[in-house]
Formats: C-alpha cells, structure tokens, sequence
C-alpha cells in the first residue's frame, strides 16, 4: 500500500513537532504539503520536510491532489474553517484539541460530519494513547482493586508563553483532564467547579492560578485537577485512583535520579513533547494506520463536542465559581 500523504495545517511547535515525527519515525505516511501563512515558519518546517509544497489555504492544497489525508495543528480558533472543507472533501483528518474553541462550532462539525456519513476526524487527545493512562484504565475496568472512589489529578507547566491568557487554563489545559477522566471513568462528566487557590505572585498578571477544578462523573466520580502553570520546577502530569482497596499513580518522572553532597534529586520533564513523547508517536501511528483503510484510531468527533461541553461549563465557572452543570445534545447514530 503505498505512503498516506499527508498535509500539516499549521506548523508552530506542535505541527513542526508532527512533521518530524511522520517523516522520521512514523511507518506508511509522509508529509506532502504543508498549510501555513508564515512565510519565515513556513520555510523552517519545510527544512523538515524537503518534498513536500506550501499552500497558502487548506482549499488548495486539497485541489492540488498531493494530499491523501490531513492534520491540523492551528489554534483552535481556526479549527473549524479548515476542518469543514476537509470534511466536505472526505478526507481523514487527526485534529488537535480542542476541536473547536466553542460548543456552536463543535456542533457545526459534528453535524458536517454525520452530514457525510462517515467517521473521518479523529481529535488529538493524545493522552489516552500514554502507557501509564492505559494501564490504569485496565486497573479500573478490571475492578481489581474494587470501585474507584476518587481521581486527583496535577497538571503543572514550568511556565507558559505570553500569548496564554487565563481561560486557556480551561480551554486549553484542563481539557486534557476533561477528555482523560471520562476516558478513565467510561462515565459523562455531568459539572464541573473551579475554586481559585492562593494565588502565585510568580505568574503572569494575566493569570490568576493556580485553580483546583472539580469534574464529577455520571457515576459519582468526583476528579480534583490541580492546574499550575507557573510552578517553575518543570512539567509534570501526574493522576492518582483511590480505590476501595488501595490506591493507584501514573505520571512520576522516569527521569535520572541523583545523589550528591547529602541530596537525592531526579530529573524531571520540562515541556509536553518529551512528558508524552511516546503517546504523540503511538497516536500518529494509530491515526495513519487506520485512515490508510478508512477508518479513524482514537477519539471521535464526538469526544471533541463532548469536551468542548465540559469546557464550555468550566469556563463559567471560573467566573463565578460555582458549580456549573454540563449539557449535551442527543448523540448521533453515527458515533453509536
């Protein structure tokens, strides 16, 4: 079967970062066309992929014929203006969180989606794809250690760029969380409570954090996501189950441990490429792997709308910090 070939929409940190991977580490695709109106970040991307054409919109790169599939990694404001055209033209397409940056545009894909009649977009929640995620939702599922009772989970950024503004805590961040507890639970998240912790008067003035946010589930699962993204050390995403007869933890750095003049210290992840390195690969390998036989190889569509819902209660809760209530539409037969 020959190379999927592949068109990188946006090609800051993440896109690059996909670029590599695909041409370097990745089996059965290879990037074709890039889509990126930075002429300067445009012609770094292209040092990584010599072969492949710069488009000025997703619109000619699909007319053009070199592509056979696509992969978005803009912000999420331009996410639905590309998706759609790629949707009308049927070709696969791995989208990176979130989807959509609202629940109107969620819905306007999801419904281009089932307007088609077929599951094309598979959204970058890379998480589930990590080893510690899976077998800890094996731990779960397997009742081994009895119900699960509680998750606390800590996602924590050494720092952030200055383009990150406070919703992002939300929309951008906690989103993970969002999509890896109902993952873990196999339960809706049905709210979602943002309390402000003592503020650190080492981040931005633009941010007010660290915040704690509750996710309970359909289940009864209550999630605490500590969200710090000024914590200086590192990154660091960790999640701990409590179970009734015991508890679980993934995410503790596998980093160098050293000891010297009386201390112990291990070295610990500085940036989300390297914390998820591994996940990033299996996740693009499973994307092309199955959109070389029509099929998607993670979350749907659907898990981006349902995301974006959650997202959506979280945001008015970080204004008003009260519990907000998440709402969804009916789900399509399509994603049954």
């Amino acid at each position: 079967m020959p190379d999927l070939r592949v068109c990188v929409i946006g090609t800051g940190a993440m896109g690059t970062d996909h670029i590599i991977r695909i041409n370097t580490r990745m089996s059965g695709a290879i990037v074709t066309a890039i889509v990126e109106p930075d002429t300067k970040r445009a012609a770094e991307a292209l040092k990584c992929a010599p072969d492949a054409k710069q488009f000025a919109n997703i619109s000619d790169a699909i007319a053009s014929g070199l592509i056979d599939a696509a992969l978005v990694a803009t912000p999420g404001t331009f996410h639905e203006e590309v998706l759609l055209p790629i949707i009308a033209a049927g070709l696969p397409v791995l989208c990176e969180k979130p989807m959509t940056p609202d629940v109107p545009s969620a819905l306007r894909v999801v419904e281009a989606e089932v307007g088609g009649g077929k599951k094309i977009i598979q959204v970058g929640f890379m998480r589930r794809f990590d080893e510690g995620y899976i077998e800890l939702q094996k731990q779960i599922s397997s009742s081994a250690l009895g119900e699960l009772l509680a998750l606390h989970c800590a996602h924590r950024n050494p720092s952030v760029p200055d383009w990150y503004g406070n919703e992002m805590l939300i929309a951008d961040s906690v989103s993970h969380e969002i999509d890896i507890v109902r993952f873990l639970t196999g339960s809706p998240i049905i709210s979602a409570e943002v309390k402000q912790l003592k503020r650190n008067k080492l981040a931005p003035e633009r941010l007010n954090e660290p915040i704690l946010v509750l996710l309970e589930t359909e289940s009864g699962v209550i999630a605490t996501v500590e969200m710090n993204v000024s914590v200086q050390f590192g990154y660091q995403v960790i999640t701990e189950a409590v179970f009734q007869k015991g508890v679980s933890e993934i995410g503790r750095s596998n980093g160098m441990t050293t000891w010297e003049s009386g201390r112990s210290s291990t070295a610990e992840h500085i940036s989300y490429l390297t914390r998820f390195a591994r996940a990033y690969d299996d996740e693009i390998q499973s994307w092309i792997n199955a959109a070389k036989i029509g099929q998607i190889g993670g979350p749907t569509a659907w898990d981006g709308y349902l995301s974006v819902a959650v997202v959506d209660a979280g945001l008015k809760s970080l204004k008003t910090g009260e519990r907000v209530s998440a709402t969804y539409v009916a789900k399509p037969a399509l994603y049954n």
